[in-house]
């Protein structure tokens, strides 16, 4: 039985997240992953049977990455505060290095049908909103629930980046200009959250 060249394969998976969240090409073909990756489509094929699995498996992909980083930061024995920071920090880096990257996540769950699996409130994730809840107990966290606090949070951090070609198109905000901006929003967002 033949072995498989798992850095081909890693290879392909990298320059398909590269061409769908760095480049935004979501309609890439095969073969344009394919000349990104300097192989030939046949050869993505051997690895992947077709362009539908490779999506999943890059979505699956990027769906764990991200669910890991987002679980170190949470069981971090940093104090709240620090904790978002950090959070922001992180997301903020990954909306900068793969600006499509979200965008192509909705449009994947949307499009394909791909499913995230039902699932509890991880451990990491629940000492997250336990720690939320203690500190809107103390006051330093305007009233909400605790799940409501990390939807502010995500969507205060990721809507510019969304729609970064919008401001960049109707407001004429050059990138320099935009990833200044974003350096500002993360003071912004804290002085927000926190009472």
């Amino acid at each position: 039985m033949a072995i498989r060249d798992t850095g081909t394969e890693q290879l392909i998976k990298d320059t398909a997240k590269r061409v769908f969240f760095t480049d935004g090409r979501f309609n890439a073909t095969t073969q344009d992953i394919a000349d990104a990756a300097g192989v030939t489509r046949t050869v993505i094929n051997y690895y992947f049977r077709s362009k539908d699995f490779l999506l999943q498996q890059v979505f699956k992909d990027a769906m764990e990455e991200t669910k890991q980083k987002m679980d170190e930061i949470f069981l971090s024995k940093l104090p709240l505060k620090k904790k978002v920071i950090k959070f922001i920090n992180m997301f903020t880096a990954e909306f900068t290095q793969f600006p499509y990257k979200e965008p192509f996540l909705i449009s994947e769950i949307n499009s394909f049908g791909f499913t995230l699996p039902p699932q509890e409130v991880t451990a990491p994730l629940q000492q997250f909103f336990d720690e939320v809840q203690e500190a809107i107990d103390k006051g330093e966290i305007k009233k909400m629930l605790p799940v409501s606090f990390l939807v502010n949070l995500l969507s205060l951090i990721a809507y510019p980046f969304i729609t970064r070609q919008l401001f960049v198109r109707t407001l004429d905000v050059s990138d320099s200009k935009f990833e200044h901006m974003m350096d500002e929003r993360k003071k912004m967002i804290i002085e927000v959250l926190f009472v």
